[in-house]
């Protein structure tokens, strides 16, 4: 049986920064130290930079996420940069072990001697050096990540606080406010938070904010907590602390069902473009007073 990891979704398992931050670990744990002996991406530009400054012979010396993005670093100054957005992921595979998802799917291969990473339908990637990575556009408008060590929860707030009258639920998703949070995790903290997903932040209070940063904050820490030196393929996320395996979330995904505090069918809205999912309790997340109209 193959020895894997995927970082992969579908929409109840879209990558959000507990995922990434599994797979950084995970990658980092079985690839850190060795050699790069082979080397293959459907990427042209890639290619290019492979033939220039190849890729084989380098060590691989880190893998560290940072927010949604999986940052791979070689010896010499390169580093690969690779995002998942919606249906991308990386496996780990022993030589010679069949492949867990089609070739044509494949966009990325790093081999080692003692294991393959395949990079399968991942629509962003790139090769920096350290000062492309410096004043990389997207890396540096990330905001504090939820999942670092030096988390700044003033600083969080204070990105929130640019955002007055946008609702919470939008807020949260956005990468340069907080990095790491997607759907299910927004769905997860307003609930816990018990805040309306559509309250704007200029009705909520310092307190509110600094409540829900920490929630945040909890859920995901939760989330990678003993899982990250696992090659299994991650568990479902948790933030019930329940251990039984249909009770694991409080209303993601649960649209119709009975809030677990109150027994108010769970609602289901979808909003903005991207028509994004949020579900939340009427009762539990009481918005009257300070919910937007749409």
């Amino acid at each position: 049986r193959a020895t894997w990891v995927d970082a992969a979704v579908a929409e109840s398992r879209v990558p959000e920064g507990d995922t990434i931050f599994r797979a950084a670990a995970t990658m980092q744990r079985a690839l850190a130290g060795q050699v790069v002996t082979g080397f293959e991406s459907v990427y042209p530009k890639l290619n290019r930079v492979h033939v220039d400054t190849p890729l084989t012979g380098r060590q691989v010396e880190s893998v560290v996420a940072r927010g949604k993005h999986l940052l791979i670093n070689f010896s010499g100054g390169l580093i690969l940069r690779t995002h998942m957005r919606m249906h991308g992921s990386w496996h780990l595979y022993r030589p010679g072990e069949r492949w867990q998802r089609p070739r044509h799917e494949m966009r990325l291969v790093i081999t080692t001697a003692a294991f393959v990473a395949v990079g399968f339908s991942v629509p962003e990637a790139e090769f920096l050096s350290p000062a492309d990575l410096a004043r990389h556009r997207q890396l540096d408008r990330l905001g504090p990540d939820l999942l670092d060590d030096a988390f700044d929860a003033g600083e969080a707030q204070r990105r929130m606080r640019l955002h007055p009258d946008a609702p919470i639920e939008d807020v949260l998703l956005r990468q340069q406010v907080l990095a790491g949070i997607g759907n299910v995790f927004k769905s997860e903290i307003l609930f816990v938070a018990g805040v309306h997903p559509q309250t704007p932040v200029r009705a909520l209070t310092d307190d509110d904010l600094q409540s829900i940063i920490r929630i945040a904050r909890k859920q995901l820490r939760v989330n990678v907590a003993g899982r990250e030196r696992t090659l299994a393929p991650a568990p479902g996320r948790r933030t019930t602390g329940s251990l039984h395996p249909d009770k694991g979330l409080w209303v993601y995904g649960r649209a119709g069902d009975p809030c677990r505090r109150c027994g108010t069918p769970i609602t289901l809205e979808k909003h903005g473009p991207d028509a994004r999912l949020t579900y939340f309790c009427e009762t539990c997340q009481d918005g009257s007073r300070t919910r937007l109209t749409r």
